[in-house]
């Protein structure tokens, strides 16, 4: 009988050193190991070359985009409120809040990995129940105690553990990119409603100056109509376009005041502390250097919504690792010591206990764990296909953008010399007038041009303020840490 127990003692020594040393061995994690595919659209050479935009536009450059891109329009009030943004705005805090949970969770999978300890003690006036031992008699009542000490540690042979962190790890790096995806966003609002507060001012400036022109020739109409030169007629319509102009003023002043009102909540404020002296604003933010927007290849490293959706990739294609270890066994080591008996025996010889091996289960039925498998490859397959729709969609949000940005920058160049012709008109009304040959009324007709150009201009150069910010949002920059 001893040599045969001797037999089993060895065997087991024998198993528990193979686990550990396969264990230190480090096996490899079974399910593919990730790497961006091949046939992944970031790859594809027409995504990596310059933009079809910034080819023939003399306003953009193919330099690399900076981390601060709000600080090419040498604004110090625009520094200043991107950065109380970047510091109070509430959307960014949800994004760090969420950032700091997925850093918990990467450490709750690491935990998977190390010793589970736990600890029970426990004491009982008690009586027993005499008839469960088939007694009639009553028994005593005893003073019982029970203590005992239980570790156990999964030997992560197949990697099952190891995926597990590398899917946390992954979908943790994929938060990081949602934070920096809404950095962005509040950069960019902070720029547009600022640039919407400058180029409103510029606009009101420009109707205000039209309304002042039209009062001026509903004047001379009606000196006209009282010399019999003018119709009544005539000076309804004059007061009709009075009007008009008057209605517009209000819109464009419930707009500028919206926006206040926006960037006093991007910066984390309530509404109503709004900051008044930004109305001292009149000009929309303009660039006087050429725009840097590098290329493809840089726009697909930098743009985090693209990163996101990589780390999403990877993190499934951990998933599916972690899928495929079901089929394999889980050894685990294992070992409990204790001591429970009665109160007065506490901690002596017959009380204490105490059990040391390894342990091994495996599920035999395939079929849950096959189904699985193929349920992750599936998630893996879509979420390559999201991988590159994100790609595309970059690609596309760019190159719109600087076609918007193009076009605008042409129709300004067309009003630009509508406005000089305009002007060149009023000038010679005014010399011919002077000379006395035109009347007021002609002189006031081409002001009444002038400034319905200046307000088709000034409107352009509001638009073109948005267009820019657009382009530098979809350009993807301004998430970087060292960015303020």
């Amino acid at each position: 009988m001893r040599p045969l127990k001797t037999f089993y003692g060895k065997a087991a020594a024998r198993l528990a050193l193979l686990i550990l040393a396969l264990a230190a061995a480090g096996c490899a994690a079974v399910g593919p190991t990730y790497q961006t595919p091949k046939s992944a659209l970031i790859n594809a050479p027409d995504a990596q070359g310059p933009f079809v935009g910034a080819k023939s536009a003399s306003a953009l450059s193919e330099a690399p985009l900076p981390a601060h891109w709000w600080r090419l329009y040498q604004s110090p009030v625009l520094d200043r409120l991107v950065a109380e943004a970047l510091s109070a705005n509430t959307d960014l805090r949800i994004a760090d809040a969420n950032l700091e949970r997925s850093r918990a969770m990467v450490q709750a999978a690491k935990a998977a990995g190390q010793p589970n300890l736990s600890l029970g003690a426990g004491a009982q006036y008690t009586q027993l129940s005499a008839e469960q031992y088939l007694l009639h008699d009553t028994l005593p009542v005893f003073n019982v105690y029970d203590i005992g000490l239980s570790a156990s540690y999964e030997v992560d042979l197949f990697g099952r553990i190891r995926r597990g962190v590398e899917a946390a790890k992954d979908d943790d790096e994929a938060v990081e990119a949602a934070r920096d995806l809404v950095r962005i966003s509040v950069a960019a609002d902070v720029a547009r409603a600022y640039a919407q507060v400058c180029g409103l001012g510029e606009e009101l400036d420009a109707a205000h100056t039209a309304l002042a022109l039209q009062q001026q020739s509903l004047v001379f109409t009606q000196r006209l109509e009282r010399a019999g030169r003018a119709t009544p007629l005539d000076a309804t319509r004059s007061q009709g376009q009075i009007d008009q102009f008057r209605a517009n003023i209000p819109v464009l002043e419930a707009a500028r005041q919206n926006a206040l009102f926006r960037l006093a909540t991007l910066t984390g404020k309530p509404p109503a502390a709004f900051e008044a002296g930004l109305l001292a604003c009149h000009a929309a933010p303009r660039l006087i250097q050429p725009i840097p927007v590098g290329d493809g290849a840089a726009l697909l490293k930098r743009r985090p919504d693209v990163r996101a959706a990589e780390r999403r990739l990877a993190a499934s294609t951990a998933e599916i690792g972690i899928s495929v270890s079901a089929l394999y066994p889980r050894v685990t080591l294992g070992g409990s010591l204790g001591s429970t008996g009665l109160i007065g025996d506490l901690l002596k010889s017959p009380t204490n206990f105490y059990g040391l091996g390894p342990g091994v289960s495996w599920e035999l039925n395939h079929s849950a764990a096959r189904a699985r498998i193929a349920a992750a490859k599936a998630s893996q397959k879509a979420d390559l296909a999201r991988f590159d729709g994100v790609v595309l969609t970059a690609l596309r949000d760019v190159e719109s953008a600087l076609s918007t940005y193009s076009h605008d920058l042409d129709r300004e160049q067309r009003l630009e010399g509508a406005r000089d012709e305009a002007a060149k008109a009023r000038a010679d009304a005014l010399r011919l007038q002077a000379a006395g040959r035109s009347n007021a009324l002609t002189t006031l007709d081409a002001e009444r041009t002038l400034a319905a150009a200046d307000a088709a201009l000034s409107a352009l150069h509001a638009q073109l303020a948005q267009d820019l910010i657009a382009l530098f949002l979809a350009l993807g920059g301004g998430w970087e840490t060292t960015a303020s």
